[in-house]
């Protein structure tokens, strides 16, 4: 029962529909009370000879007013309680929902996709039949059983039901045991669907990869061998959900024996009458189905109450990074000053930063080149504020960036990252996914920029395509330049571009950067690269080596100095010119 404990927040917030669902559950079972009580009036008179045909009309017409009756009550519970139960799976989920957003980066690397979707479905609709069906088996079990069994000991006979519900107490000891197991049991379940869904999330987004490969056997396999632990673990569930009914129904018939033995007996020695012992079978029957619900009741809470265990573990678990609710509100502009001392990411102890220390004034560019690992992500990262456990300071405009709301930095950075992401939705929405209110002017305007405009004319839609999921319809180069569509869009203070220029040519990059030169002169710009290319009029390049600035200055000053700088610049016009060659 803890789990209506847990949710009392929300029934405390909505006990008046509820109430209006409980004293629906009472109206119907009262008027439940009396069909059985008509019928056994009818059985006596037939048995007696004074049944009339104005006495049988007289019942049929009761018997119709109940039957409305019941409808009425029938609807007025299931609306309220079925009602209220999908409006907390609305609230959970969109509370699940947005602490998905509200949380940092350190937490998706923790929690795998698949993980998160199935709290999101399974566990929630665990939980919302715990508000739905839980307290309708709770409150009818006891309502309907309550009066029933009050029905029985007033209207007929209060030995007979006496006798007749003896073997009702190991219901609720069977209850008992199997509830325990089954919240072990289903918890394990739940977890295990995880982690399936993680293969399956996994496998089809890398579809590509697998079928590049040829893994396609090895990958179904992996996936057969968890579906096969998958089943055997809910095999267990199955096992000990299935001994629920099998064992009231053994109760039940009990009951029915006791009944008919006893019942009989009193029939004959003319305690009661025969219309009696009908309409006691009858109520008897009226009570299987809070016996049932007794049973199903169990099975409903602990697997609400595993579900809702696993979703408040996601809920309580805080962001690392804090937003100020003081901090300030202003778009921040001008000089960026970093100085980060020491980074490490969470849960590893080896450094990824140290003593990075650079200045970007207002209006001017700043590369960052370096081997694949060297910690050129890690540095624009922190100013992205995905992590802040860092000794030292990164200030935008003279204010430390933790000083600022998140709503304040965020947009007014401009991020193009390695990976690009594309939503299923048309070219247009994509370039304009910042700012939904952008004209179609400012949004072709945004293609310009990024050397996207004549192919996007060229396409039969235009900026209607449809780009497909994850923009698969579309090539590497083109993702980019949409990408970097989107961002200029918003004509941020500062753009940070990582590696986003590497799957278009050199051609194409160098009228993205001429763009970007002319358009952004008194904007701020930063540019990690693997191609020196897309660095080389930068006012200051940064060469980063194991999370350390190992060079500095100007293109023309690292190529003097012949440094790893020049050798790899040196190693790419050499691999251009050979390219060229061979074309």
């Amino acid at each position: 029962m803890s789990i209506f404990v847990k949710l009392g927040w929300y029934f405390k917030r909505e006990w008046k529909i509820y109430l209006v669902g409980l004293f629906g559950l009472l109206l119907t079972a009262l008027v439940g009370i009396i069909p059985p009580r008509i019928i056994g009036n009818l059985v006596d008179s037939i048995h007696n000879g004074k049944l009339t045909a104005k006495y049988l009309m007289f019942l049929l017409i009761v018997l119709t007013i109940v039957s409305f009756a019941q409808y009425g009550a029938r609807y007025m519970w299931r609306t309220a309680i079925w009602g209220e139960a999908a409006k907390l799976e609305k609230v959970l989920r969109n509370r699940l929902f947005f602490h998905y957003t509200s949380m940092d980066h350190e937490f998706f690397q923790r929690y795998r996709t698949g993980d998160l979707m199935a709290h999101a479905t399974n566990d929630l609709s665990a939980i919302q039949r715990v508000a739905g069906g839980g307290i309708l088996q709770f409150a009818d079990s006891m309502i309907t059983g309550g009066t029933t069994l009050i029905a029985m000991v007033t209207l007929i006979d209060w030995r007979l039901t006496l006798i007749a519900i003896l073997p009702f107490p190991l219901l609720a000891v069977m209850a008992r045991y199997l509830g325990t197991k089954i919240h072990i049991a289903f918890r394990d379940s739940q977890a295990a669907f995880s982690r399936l869904n993680n293969k399956a999330e996994e496998s089809i987004t890398g579809i590509k990869v697998i079928k590049g490969l040829g893994q396609q056997k090895e990958d179904m396999q992996d996936f057969d061998n968890q579906v096969a632990r998958t089943i055997n673990i809910n095999r267990r569930v199955n096992f000990l959900d299935s001994l629920f009914d099998p064992m009231t129904t053994m109760i039940i018939a009990l009951s029915y024996v006791i009944t008919i033995v006893y019942g009989g007996y009193l029939v004959t020695n003319g305690t009661i009458t025969i219309g009696s012992l009908v309409s006691f079978v009858s109520y008897l029957a009226m009570m299987i189905w809070p016996m049932f619900a007794v049973g199903m009741l169990f099975n409903t809470l602990e697997r609400g109450n595993a579900s809702y265990d696993r979703v408040m573990d996601l809920i309580n678990q805080q962001s690392k990074v804090i937003d100020d609710p003081n901090g300030v509100t202003t778009t921040p502009k001008g000089e960026i000053d970093y100085d980060v001392k020491r980074f490490s990411y969470p849960g590893d102890k080896r450094l990824a930063l140290q003593n990075i220390d650079f200045k970007v004034p207002a209006g001017k560019t700043v590369g960052l080149v370096g081997k694949v690992g060297s910690g050129k992500s890690t540095i624009l990262r922190l100013i992205l504020r995905q992590f802040d456990n860092y000794e030292g300071s990164i200030k935008f405009g003279g204010i430390d960036i933790k000083q600022y709301k998140m709503d304040a930095l965020i947009p007014a950075i401009g991020y193009v990252p390695q990976d690009t992401f594309l939503f299923s939705q048309s070219i247009r929405e994509n370039i304009r996914f910042a700012r939904p209110d952008a004209t179609q002017a400012e949004v072709e305007q945004a293609a310009k920029k990024s050397d996207l405009y004549d192919q996007i004319q060229a396409m039969p839609d235009g900026y209607d395509t449809a780009v497909g999921e994850e923009g698969i319809s579309l090539s590497g180069g083109q993702r980019q330049r949409l990408s970097i569509a989107r961002a200029l869009l918003i004509n941020p203070e500062l753009l940070i571009l990582d590696d986003a220029l590497s799957a278009v040519d050199a051609e194409t990059e160098t009228q993205i950067l001429e763009n970007l030169h002319a358009e952004r002169s008194d904007k701020t710009t930063i540019i990690s690269a693997h191609r020196l290319s897309s660095v080389m009029n930068a006012d200051e390049i940064l060469v980063i080596d194991d999370g350390k600035i190992v060079e500095r200055g100007t293109h023309d000053q690292l190529m003097t100095r012949g440094g790893w700088y020049h050798e790899m610049f040196e190693r790419q016009e050499l691999e251009t010119k050979v390219k060229g060659g061979n074309s």
